[in-house]
Order: C-alpha cells, then structure tokens, then sequence
C-alpha cells in the first residue's frame, strides 16, 4: 500500500478546517489531514525536528496577522520548506491575487466552493492529483 498523501491544511476558519477534515477522512486512507489555524502555528509546526514535511501544503489567504501570502513566502525562504509545494485555498477569485500566489510561487490555487459535494470532488480530485505527483517523481509507475 501506498503511504498516504501528508496534506497540511493552513486555514483561520474552524469550519472550514472542519469541513476539510469531514472532506478527507470520507476519502480512505489515501491521505493524512494536518491543519494549522494560523501561518505562525504552521511555521512552529514545520520547525519542530519531530514533524514528518507534508507532501503539499493547502493555504488560505486571508488570515490575520500573518496572510496567506506572507507565509507562502516565509516557506519559499526556508531552505527546509521551500521545495513543499504550495495550493492557495481560498475565496478570493481575484486576479490580482492569483497573479501574486504564483509570483510568490505557489503550485496551484483552488477557490473554495461553497458546496459540501463540489469540495468533496475537489479534495478528491486534489489528492488524486499530488499522488500522481508523487509517484511519478519517485518513478512509480500506476
């Protein structure tokens, strides 16, 4: 069997970190939800020597005191967290915004939907997705 996806949810939100664990536990084994309820606990999360890196790195925007933006380039800086990729999950359909999340190089971004069933298909369909990633970066074929 393969290890599980390690997904680290960065997210303000009770509900929606709520919402995104109901999302990937309904989704088998095939990965492992991590939330963080700010950029500055994630930041002490990922230094701590014990903390297995996760595979990708799903990021809210708007947070207080420390942005989504801030701490994806507080992880393009450290030299341990930069190769993590990183997903903005976010409302904000702004192009101004998705220009700024991939200047400061993030791996993709995702707009939440307000539905329960579309999120499910886009947990999926992200999990599927970074698997896939993952497997052929190591070699593995499907």
């Amino acid at each position: 069997m393969t290890e599980p996806l390690r997904v680290l949810l960065i997210d303000d939100d009770p509900l929606d970190r709520l919402l995104a664990d109901e999302a990937f536990s309904m989704l088998d084994d095939a990965s492992m939800l991590i939330t963080a309820e700010s950029g500055q606990a994630a930041l002490a999360l990922l230094e701590r020597p014990d903390t297995p890196l996760p595979d990708v790195v799903l990021l809210d925007i708007n947070m207080p005191r420390m942005n989504g933006f801030e701490v994806l380039a507080a992880l393009k800086q450290h030299p341990r967290f930069c190769t993590i990729p990183v997903v903005m999950l976010t409302t904000s359909a702004n192009p101004e915004d998705v220009a700024q999340a991939y200047t400061l190089h993030a791996s993709g971004y995702l707009i939440k939907s307000v539905r329960f069933q579309t999120s499910l298909k886009q947990v999926e369909t992200f999990i599927d997705f970074w698997l896939k990633r993952r497997r052929s970066r190591l070699g593995v074929e499907d």
